[in-house]
Parts: structure tokens; sequence; C-alpha cells
């Protein structure tokens, strides 16, 4: 039953021996803006960290710039919105498949917020119908919302991520802080309008899965769903145009969702999850320092 959990939880715990769980726990909480938090303890300032929270008279005592740890006072609202079609079937540049990766790294997210007692619930469009999993607490419903979003059957080219966020502007009144797991085409097709209005309540994160390369030999066509030859590998042309239209949609996306706030990491492969949410939530952190 718990698969998936033992998987997340040995990729967190790797992390943890290398950053320590302090860190690892205060990046987490750090996501969460405004004031209803209560003192905890003090630790060493770290680059980012909100001038406001430097706790000078304990400083100047220990000789060290020291900033107050708070902790929230209440439950927090997580949304994990998965994407889908036929394109998350295809590979990551780490030769994993992007539905896989993206599994984990929204898993991950959902672990950590499992963690803090958080409620945790997820979104995803199943061939045009929306799958909601409620936002619920414990790890027992962590489980369940990846295993759904594991055993769906994508037959659409494009998950329509879109609709997928407009579902929560329409249907759920709850503040919350969104993780949207997708790749560069997911981002590319979400509108200007829709990041605006989700902005207006929501904290919004993106996990960018990439796309393998031509010249990797892991390209995958969708009409006919398989991999494509190995000769478009060696084809110069084609290598060079990908590159070219690759970078094109990268710095669009880039541009677009810096224009709304919003953060956002790529991921390659699965041992790379754990590192690159928690550079995520101190990205995000230091974007909120400066708002």
């Amino acid at each position: 039953m718990m698969d998936y959990i033992t998987r997340i939880k040995s990729n967190v715990s790797i992390y943890s021996t290398k950053k320590t769980d302090n860190v690892f726990d205060g990046s987490y909480k750090s996501v969460y803006k405004g004031n209803s938090l209560n003192f905890e303890d003090l630790r060493e300032y770290v680059l980012g960290d909100n001038i406001r929270d430097i706790d000078w008279k304990a400083s100047s005592r220990s000789r060290t710039l020291l900033v107050k740890r708070y902790i929230a006072e209440k439950k927090h609202n997580i949304m994990l919105v998965f994407d889908t079609g036929k394109k998350m079937l295809a590979d990551t540049k780490g030769f994993e498949t992007k539905k896989e990766v993206g599994l984990i790294a929204g898993g991950t997210a959902g672990y950590i917020a499992c963690k803090n007692g958080d409620y945790v619930g997820s979104v995803f469009n199943k061939n045009g119908m929306i799958e909601y999993g409620q936002l619920r607490t414990g790890l027992v419903n962590l489980e369940r919302l990846i295993t759904l979003y594991d055993r769906a059957v994508f037959n659409e080219k494009s998950g329509d991520l879109n609709k997928s966020l407009s579902f929560i502007l329409k249907n759920i009144k709850r503040k919350m802080i969104i993780f949207v797991v997708t790749d560069a085409a997911g981002v590319r097709s979400v509108s200007d309008n829709t990041l605006k209005k989700l902005r207006v309540m929501h904290d919004v994160l993106f996990i960018n899965i990439s796309d393998a390369d031509f010249t990797a030999g892991a390209s995958y066509d969708f009409d006919k769903s398989e991999h494509m030859p190995d000769y478009f590998a060696g084809n110069k042309k084609f290598n060079e145009l990908e590159l070219k239209i690759k970078k094109e949609i990268y710095d669009e996306n880039e541009k677009k969702l810096l224009r709304h706030g919003i953060v956002f990491t790529e991921i390659d492969k699965k041992e790379d999850v754990t590192e690159k949410i928690v550079e995520l939530l101190e990205r995000h952190k230091y974007a909120n320092t400066r708002r």
C-alpha cells in the first residue's frame, strides 16, 4: 500500500543526512506568507532571510547574526496539480518517463506537507474529465492521491493543464499553495489570465519535468505512441532546430512565470527530486521577501 511513500521517504532521508532536518523543514515552512506564526527558536542567518526576522539582541550576545524561526498556527492546504496526456509518457533528459518523475516530484512536495500536518489534495485532467482528490491529512491520503494519478491512462496528446487550473479557480475557495507538475509544453499552455487569477489568492510554484533531446535518442512520437527512430539523433539540422525551439520555449515560459511572480525548477531524474524541491522552496521564500 505504501510503496510510493517508502520510496519518497527514502529520498528525503538521504537529502536530510546531507543538509540536516532544520534546513529541510525550514525551507518548507518558509513558503508561507503573512504573520500568522508562533516563535519557535533561533538559527544562524543565511542569504535570503528577511532582515525583519533578525534578533539583534541575541545576535549581539552570540556575535553571530541570528534570525527567529517560526511555526505556523494552523494547517495549510497544499494542492498538487499534475499534467497529463501522452506527452507525459515521453522520457526526460535522465531517460526516465516524465510521468514517473512528475509523480515522485509531486509526491515529495506532498510528503513534506504531510510531515507538517497539512492538508494535501490533487487535481489532474484525465482525458477531458477532472479528477479531484480532496484535501485531507496523512500519508494514507497522499498514497491514495499518488496511486490515483499513477493508474490513470492518458489517451490525449495534451492534458489541458489550463482546464485543471481553471477547475481550481471555479470550485475551490480555500487559500492554497499550488505545486504545478508539468513540462515545457504545459507551462506554455497555461494562459496569463489563469496565472493572474491564481496569484490573487494562492501561492503557485511550477515543477518543470525536462524533455529528452533528439541527440539522446529518446524522443517520443505522440501520433505513433512510440519513440522516434535513432537516425534523428544523428541529423544535424534536426538537432540544431530542436535546440533553437527549446530555448525559445524555455525563455518564453520563464518570462511568463516571472511576470506573475512564480518561481519554478526543472527536474531531469528522480534522484534529483528532493534537492530540487528544497531549492524551489528557498527561491520562493527569497521572492516573497523582496515583495
